[in-house]
């Protein structure tokens, strides 16, 4: 452990402190933005301006309780809530998502996503479409971090891959994607918490960023030498682009709400911001956040909402806790990415990472059902207004068109402009590792 100036300050503890900037005191290390931010590393860096936002709704959510309503199966699987029409003739959704209703048109819902193994909670899959088995050495990468590798950022000062995402109790819960043998270098930041202010210079001398700048290089060349551990490569490209984003507002500016039309904050709303249980927070003003990062350069946003394990209560915790919050924050997002232009370049997914149990348990919940489940995408210039998929009449098995995971990245890779097929990142050991394992983008969406 590096200690300054009688600092208890740890230097030398790997990649959790990625989280925060922090330019205050010269006791407290000065910059250490090199924990949190990612350098321009692949020389073919595009400059596309295509982008990611994908919502990761945590514990999973009952696909047959939102967009596959199962009203000819018995009461025991069919549950308490009703469908509605949608402004798309014949796609009906659960009566608690009237807002997604207006906007189906905008919209695809996904009703035969498979893909996960084990109905274990973690994010992993819908981050990376893969299974956490037989990964190589550092772990599968998320697709924040291999588009940060791939692309870089399309902004000098605001990072490629952004993670909304507090910490959470269950840790899957709260993950933003992990960079996986890519590398902290293309790890998620994270704006989280007392971050937002310390992006600001507050007053402090060009003279005095020019004396931590020293310290930064100071404290990396004592990393390098103390962790032997390749995971840390990279380091050193992170300076550059720590200093070009203290002395620019541009990151601080998106993260900055005060700076939004009110009306469109209001539409929005505010939801909760404090962790739902062990979960993450229903804080619809990261949706909007989502908006103003992507606008800003960032190319992938995700965006952890909730807790939707409702293994008792079910109805109840979807109806009071959950759906009119997701249904205002999601809505206003696509409907605010149409209205600014934005609706061909952005593409959304919403999903968590199984489905629920057909039958509804003696608590009034549904179990974990990794067999099938359902989310929901927009943007990208995808061919919306459209339902893909169905499972039979209990909703426990897919009936048509199974949708895998790994389906629906290699869609948004190629609405990024990557080829999922072509491309291919290497591994800690040099071997290169496509996108996807061997799933094609959706020719339904393109």
């Amino acid at each position: 452990m590096l200690t300054i100036n009688g600092s208890r300050q740890r230097f030398c503890d790997g990649v959790s402190r990625r989280n925060f900037l922090k330019i205050g005191t010269l006791s407290l290390g000065g910059l250490t933005l090199t924990d949190v931010l990612r350098a321009e590393q692949n020389s073919n860096a595009g400059s596309s301006r295509k982008s990611i936002i994908m919502i990761y709704m945590a514990g999973a959510p009952s696909h047959q309780d939102m967009y596959d309503l199962k009203m000819d199966a018995p009461a025991e699987i069919r549950g308490d809530f009703q469908p509605i029409d949608t402004n798309v003739p014949g796609i009906r959704i659960c009566e608690h998502m009237p807002q997604l209703a207006k906007i189906m048109d905008k919209c695809v819902p996904l009703r035969s996503v498979v893909g996960s193994s084990s109905g274990a909670h973690d994010s992993f899959i819908c981050y990376t479409g893969r299974t956490t088995n037989n990964q190589p050495t550092g772990g599968w990468p998320s697709v924040g971090s291999s588009v940060s590798k791939l692309l870089g950022p399309a902004n000098k000062t605001v990072p490629p891959f952004v993670g909304l995402a507090p910490n959470a109790g269950h840790p899957p819960y709260g993950s933003p994607g992990h960079p996986g043998f890519l590398g902290v270098s293309h790890a998620a930041f994270r704006p989280s918490g007392p971050a937002r202010e310390n992006m600001k210079l507050q007053g402090i001398t060009l003279d005095r960023l020019e004396d931590r700048k020293s310290l930064l290089t100071s404290l990396d060349r004592f990393r390098r030498e103390s962790d032997a551990s390749s995971m840390m490569r990279g380091m050193d490209d992170l300076s550059e682009q720590a200093l070009s984003i203290l002395t620019s507002s541009k990151l601080a500016d998106a993260l900055d709400l005060s700076k939004e039309d009110p009306k469109v904050r209001e539409r929005y709303g505010k939801g909760d911001t404090k962790n739902f249980g062990d979960g993450a927070p229903r804080n619809l003003e990261h949706f909007l956040l989502a908006r103003r990062l992507v606008e800003a350069g960032a190319r992938v946003v995700t965006l952890n909402f909730g807790r939707w394990d409702f293994h008792s209560g079910n109805f109840k915790g979807l109806k009071d806790t959950h759906l009119p919050m997701f249904d205002q924050g999601l809505s206003a997002l696509i409907e605010d990415l149409h209205q600014r232009g934005l609706d061909k370049d952005v593409s959304v997914v919403a999903w968590g990472e199984f489905g629920r149990t057909p039958k509804i348990n003696e608590n009034g919940g549904r179990d974990h059902w990794p067999q099938v489940g359902g989310g929901l995408v927009a943007g990208g210039g995808m061919k919306t207004g459209q339902v893909i998929g169905a499972t039979d009449r209990l909703g426990g098995e897919v009936a048509d068109r199974p949708v895998h995971f790994g389906e629906v990245l290699a869609t948004l890779y190629t609405k990024m402009g990557l080829n999922p097929n072509a491309l291919t990142v290497k591994d800690l050991a040099g071997r290169p590792h496509y996108l996807v394992d061997g799933h094609k983008p959706m020719p339904e969406l393109l």
